[in-house]
């Protein structure tokens, strides 16, 4: 069952700070749709993969590296449809009503909540990359491609419901009652801060896991850092439909409206990129 938080619908009841209960896997929203739905998604994502892997199968590095970062950039878009995308998109909103001069004083938060973002990346992926070229410096390019394609079609298959995977993560959301503490451009900040580390508040796509197992396997500093960049590049650009006079209420009711397709395009953009890799590797 959703949430409040989940279906968009908030007050300052419902919101808990740093709240740990109720935060489903987003498998609960794909097995509402019956099983031979879902088998049609699976089966036409792995139709498409083996296609495109055997189109280029011949540009296979180039084909992987674009595969992934649209893979990676999507990933942090579809990241809004978790509890702490709701909340960053009711939350971090520009004062009163809607004009230019509300939006300019807000401006400030949407530009911190960028910074926040940067920090998390340089932490995070600084810490994967400097763990990756410790651990994982002399590992076959071949090697990680195959360990990464095979959690592909794994967590794709967990997102329509066939398959239960671990699902490592800290069920937090952001701090909710740091708008009662905060001038609307530190909370910007903060959120940032803490959405862009990733893994300390709940992330409701899979796709999370391929990210942080590249930045990985990169052994590469610079590498890693950009991988988790471009990853919350896309975690922080839907907050900027707040610049728009476009309500919450309507912001949200969309979100919760389109809930279960971004679940099943999750689903299906790692089945296909998973099987894509996977086709390329056995040509």
């Amino acid at each position: 069952m959703r949430t409040d938080i989940e279906a968009g619908n908030y007050s300052q009841s419902s919101i808990i700070e740093n709240s740990v209960a109720c935060v489903p896997d987003a498998i609960s929203f794909s097995e509402s749709k019956s099983s031979g739905a879902r088998l049609a998604i699976m089966f036409s994502a792995i139709a498409v993969g083996v296609t495109l892997g055997t189109l280029f199968s011949t540009q296979m590095s180039t084909a992987l590296t674009s595969m992934f970062l649209v893979l990676t950039f999507i990933g942090g878009l579809l990241s809004t449809w978790s509890p702490c995308g709701y909340s960053s998109l009711s939350l971090l909103r520009p004062a009163g009503k809607y004009s230019l001069a509300s939006v300019a004083r807000w401006t400030p938060t949407f530009i911190t909540h960028a910074v926040g973002y940067a920090f998390g990346a340089l932490v995070l992926g600084g810490a994967l990359g400097l763990v990756g070229a410790f651990l994982f410096e002399q590992l076959a390019f071949s090697h990680m491609v195959l360990g990464l394609a095979i959690l592909a079609v794994g967590y794709g298959t967990h997102q329509l419901g066939f398959l239960k995977m671990p699902y490592p993560q800290r069920r937090a959301q952001v701090p909710h009652d740091a708008r009662l503490r905060f001038r609307s451009s530190t909370i910007g900040l903060l959120y940032g801060y803490a959405l862009g580390m990733n893994y300390l508040t709940y992330v409701q796509t899979p796709i999370l896991y391929i990210v942080t197992g590249a930045a990985l396997l990169s052994a590469d500093v610079t590498t890693a850092i950009t991988i988790i960049a471009i990853f919350n590049i896309g975690r922080c650009l839907p907050v900027a439909v707040n610049f728009l006079p476009i309500t919450n209420q309507s912001v949200q009711a969309w979100l919760a409206k389109w809930q279960e397709r971004a679940v099943e395009l999750d689903g299906f953009l790692l089945l296909t990129i998973g099987a894509a890799t996977l086709t390329m590797l056995t040509l």
